[in-house]
């Protein structure tokens, strides 16, 4: 499934950098970040439909990220994520220690038996360095999901919520928004409860029948935030308290841990 990928130019940005900014650049990691999002190899004419750009310039930026080893071509002449991408997302993740300080922290809450999840966001998309279901190993729980809409996530919208309120109506203004029935002004309502509450209690639906309502309870971490950690599953109501004032311990010794 080939995903949409949105602009990184944020025009109300814009006056603070001005000239600084290099479009070539900007249209360099657009074109990165569709081969990483597609969960098949991209031909250079697939990849300017979806980023809108000319296919001259999305050939020479797809040559130059593979040259670069960002990205491979297949055999028949495509393009997927190459080694360099893979060895970059390494170096990053142990250079920041976002999964190395929060395993153990993160493990602890498996006691619980809900899933526990760990996320950072990019645009209006959510990727789970720590996606663990009830049982599952730490090990099977690190890079399980991938892509997923922020706002159908509770780490998503706990996340969106420290946003501007500019850079969310760049992201969604007039846009398709997944669980809001593309209502923004439905979305700002939720934001602004999160921003309220301290924390995101997002309903979502549970059970392969779907017919049971799970929870989901998100905290952010960092200042300034760098990502969100979560518990998922039955959790009524009036247990809320007492699970964000776990999720807050538990963010505060990942933070401590750096």
């Amino acid at each position: 499934m080939t995903r949409s990928v949105p602009s990184v130019v944020n025009n109300e940005k814009l006056g603070k950098y001005g000239s600084q900014l290099n479009q070539g650049l900007i249209h360099g990691i657009e074109a990165l970040q569709g081969i990483a999002s597609s969960d098949h190899p991209l031909g250079s004419r697939e990849l300017s439909r979806i980023l809108g750009l000319d296919i001259t310039k999305v050939n020479r930026m797809l040559r130059t990220l593979a040259y670069l080893g960002l990205v491979r071509q297949t055999p028949d002449r495509k393009y997927t994520s190459g080694p360099g991408m893979h060895v970059l997302a390494a170096q990053s993740l142990y250079a920041t220690g976002y999964v190395r300080h929060a395993i153990k922290p993160l493990e602890s809450l498996k006691e619980l038996g809900v899933i526990v999840a760990m996320g950072v966001l990019w645009q209006d998309k959510v990727t789970y360095l720590y996606h663990a279901l009830p049982g599952m190993d730490s090990v099977d729980a690190m890079g399980r999901l991938s892509y997923y809409p922020a706002t159908l996530s509770g780490v998503g919208l706990s996340l969106l919520s420290e946003l501007d309120d500019s850079e969310i109506s760049h992201l969604y203004q007039g846009k398709n928004i997944d669980g809001f029935d593309d209502n923004f002004d439905s979305l700002m309502e939720k934001i602004t409860e999160i921003r309220t509450l301290g924390y995101a209690r997002v309903e979502t639906t549970g059970s392969s029948l779907k017919t049971s309502k799970t929870y989901t309870l998100a905290v952010n971490l960092g200042q300034p935030v760098y990502s969100a950690i979560a518990l998922s599953g039955w959790l009524p109501e009036e247990s809320t308290e007492e699970l964000i004032t776990v999720l807050k311990e538990k963010a505060k010794e990942i933070e401590q841990a750096k």
